[in-house]
């Protein structure tokens, strides 16, 4: 595992552990790498000071919070964003990009829904007037 100190393009930094730097590079070039902060794919590694092992045991340092701790405002309102979602969205899959265009041009009844879009896809909706948006977290797949 390695763990890389992350900056998106609106300046958010962030940690995120790898199995290897070949699978950062990896997810990086398919756009699986979000900012954790505002979900942007505009991301690269940040100058980061190496970790070195004196070989003497070290304390680990002491976290800002527990992870089972409670969760800050942000956290608390992603939480009921996610929950809204898997109540009352559609799980699309990969063809998001053109039940989008169904629903904008009235071919497919309205509703919330999700999936996956390839970035030109997503971009070229945006350009025809169809208002989607990229979501901070990875939605669970809904299956029959």
């Amino acid at each position: 595992m390695i763990r890389y100190t992350l900056r998106c393009a609106e300046g958010h930094k962030f940690d995120s552990w790898f199995q290897s730097a070949s699978a950062f590079d990896k997810l990086l070039g398919v756009g699986m790498v979000n900012c954790a902060v505002c979900g942007s794919t505009d991301v690269s590694k940040a100058v980061m000071a190496p970790s070195v092992s004196s070989g003497a045991a070290e304390a680990e340092p002491p976290a800002d919070r527990p992870l089972s701790g409670e969760k800050s405002p942000s956290e608390q309102a992603l939480a009921r964003f996610r929950s809204h979602l898997e109540k009352h969205s559609d799980y699309v899959g990969s063809s998001f990009a053109q039940e989008a265009r169904a629903i904008h041009e009235g071919d497919a009844p309205e509703r919330l829904i999700h999936g996956e879009a390839k970035r030109d896809e997503a971009i070229k909706l945006l350009e025809d007037g169809i208002p989607v948006s990229p979501l901070p977290f990875v939605m669970n797949r809904k299956t029959n």
